[in-house]
This record gives C-alpha cells, sequence and structure tokens, in this order.
C-alpha cells in the first residue's frame, strides 16, 4: 500500500465516521421529537387542571334563563341568570356554568343549537368555593325533562 492509498483510507474513514455522527444525531433528535409529542398528546387529561376550585360535594339547581351557549374547546359555558324569585335564594344573580370539551358535549347529546338567549333553562351543578359566580356543570334538564350530562364519567357526589 502506497502513502496516496493511506492517505485515502483515511480520508474514507474520517467521512464515514462523520456520517455515523450525524446519523446518530439525526436518530436522537428524532426520538426526542416523537418522545415529546407522544408527551403531549397521549394523555391530555393528566395535563388538566383539577376541580379542586369547585365544591364537589354539593348540587346546585340553578333555574333560569340562558344569557349565552357555547359549545367550544377546551371547555363549553353556558351563562344563565337565575331571576329574584328562585326556590334557592342563593343562586340569584348571573352564573357562568363550565361544562366539557366540544367532542365530550356532543357524546352526551349537545349540539351547537341545544340552547339559544331567552330559552329557559335547568342545571344542577357544584359551585366554586370560593363563592364566585361560577359552578362546574352535573346536568342540564331540557323543557321536555330529558337529561343533558356533561360528561359520561360522574364524580362521586355526581348521584341521581
Amino acid at each position: 500500500m502506497n502513502d496516496g492509498d493511506e492517505k485515502l483510507l483515511v480520508r474514507l474513514a474520517e467521512k464515514l465516521v462523520t456520517v455515523r455522527e450525524m446519523n446518530m444525531k439525526r436518530v436522537i433528535l428524532s426520538l426526542i421529537a416523537v418522545t415529546g409529542g407522544l408527551l403531549t398528546t397521549a394523555h391530555p387529561s393528566q395535563a388538566h387542571h383539577s376541580r379542586a376550585m369547585f365544591d364537589m360535594a354539593k348540587n346546585i339547581t340553578y333555574r333560569g334563563v340562558v344569557q349565552e351557549y357555547e359549545l367550544q374547546n377546551p371547555h363549553s359555558h353556558i351563562i344563565l341568570t337565575v331571576g329574584s324569585d328562585p326556590k334557592d335564594a342563593s343562586t340569584v344573580g348571573t352564573w357562568d356554568i363550565e361544562a366539557s370539551s366540544v367532542n365530550i358535549m356532543v357524546s352526551e347529546g349537545w349540539n351547537q343549537t341545544t340552547y339559544k338567549p331567552g330559552d329557559p333553562i335547568t342545571v344542577v351543578a357544584h359551585p366554586m368555593k370560593n363563592g364566585s359566580k361560577g359552578a362546574l356543570l352535573f346536568y342540564a334538564v331540557r323543557p321536555d325533562g330529558t337529561r343533558l350530562y356533561r360528561a359520561q364519567h360522574r364524580y362521586a357526589s355526581e348521584v341521581e
């Protein structure tokens, strides 16, 4: 083997090491990207906030009129006003009732036109612990008496 052949072999070996290093970097970066994607999409409920702000031990009935109904992500909302002569005086006022995401609500029978402003509404919900005018929906009662639930799963206090 002459001196020129040795130099050529050394250059080829260096290029082979460089190509392997580049391929290894690509593999590592791809693994990092895939892992990150799986962590952010595989279990989104684990990244979601808790229900700690709501008094899940209380089921309060709010009878009023829909001011606004939004079937939206990440949470649907029903804004309702309870008049000055309800069965439960603590429910008087305007309330923001939080519900679930669109896909969960639709699977429970909700749609974009389930309620419109001015519709009478009865909801059973869990009030905010801090006393503010918000609550987490358990279910709504339609004028014909049918119930539309926030979700299929139930918390311990959500009993019929």
